[in-house]
């Protein structure tokens, strides 16, 4: 594969290259399988999550995680930190009907966030703030990846961007400190790109709906006025299980 492909044919390969069904991951509640994708420097893989594969949740609408998958890809490109893999929506020619479609990142899978180095760790400053601003109630250790060439990815967003506060992950290293300038600098150019009929908004409403639109943008102006990390909540539960 060549060093450097362009993101617009990695998404253009993610929604129309023949693809090839190589194996499914077996540790989730939801179904998700193993793709090759053809392409002409050889084969890109991909990780695929059919619609039709979902758990019906009680507090997420049926059918919607592959959405969510796509939205949080959406956010963090807008942001400008590319910490979610590129991510499709792909409606044809797909063993089990239409699902998301994500780059697969190459990386060592014993390599997560419970045994990162403090180094690493702190490279997760942007994530943490990602978490807070897309409400993910799902953030395990394994969910975050560092590729073979050490850039940071988080995966697996299909239960994030509800309306209520549903935060739960591992990351609380970083609580009560200070978010950087930088990092509040990107939140204040995505809460302007989301206000109605703006491109991003318009770009996510086939994906989530209008009120968890209107959530975000108000996620993203919350974060910028206090400026910190947030605590942890003891009235609710703010840890995933499980864990990694």
């Amino acid at each position: 594969m060549p060093q450097i492909i362009e993101k617009e044919i990695i998404l253009e390969v993610l929604q129309h290259a023949e693809c090839t069904l190589q194996g499914q991951f077996i540790n989730g509640s939801n179904y998700t399988f193993f793709l090759d994708l053809k392409v002409p420097w050889g084969v890109m893989q991909a990780v695929y999550k059919p619609v039709r594969g979902e758990t019906p949740l009680w507090d997420f609408p049926t059918g919607t995680l592959a959405k969510r998958e796509v939205a949080a890809y959406l956010v963090s490109e807008a942001l400008g930190w590319r910490i979610v893999p590129p991510t499709i929506l792909r409606k044809h020619k797909l063993p089990f009907g239409p699902g998301s479609v994500q780059q697969f990142i190459d990386h060592d899978p014993q390599h997560h966030y419970f045994n990162l180095t403090p180094v690493e760790k702190e490279k997760l400053r942007s994530v943490a703030v990602f978490d807070c601003l897309i409400n993910n109630a799902d953030r395990k250790g394994s969910h975050i990846l560092q590729s073979i060439n050490g850039q940071v990815f988080c995966i697996d967003h299909g239960v994030c961007f509800h309306v209520d506060d549903k935060l739960r992950t591992v990351i609380w290293n970083f609580a009560g400190q200070s978010i950087p300038s930088k990092l509040l600098t990107d939140l204040a150019g995505l809460a302007a790109e989301l206000k109605p009929d703006m491109p991003l908004a318009l770009e996510l409403l086939p994906f989530l709906q209008k009120r968890e639109i209107k959530a975000l943008a108000n996620r993203a102006r919350r974060l910028i006025n206090t400026a910190v990390f947030p605590h942890t909540d003891n009235t609710r539960r703010q840890f995933p299980w499980p864990p990694v």
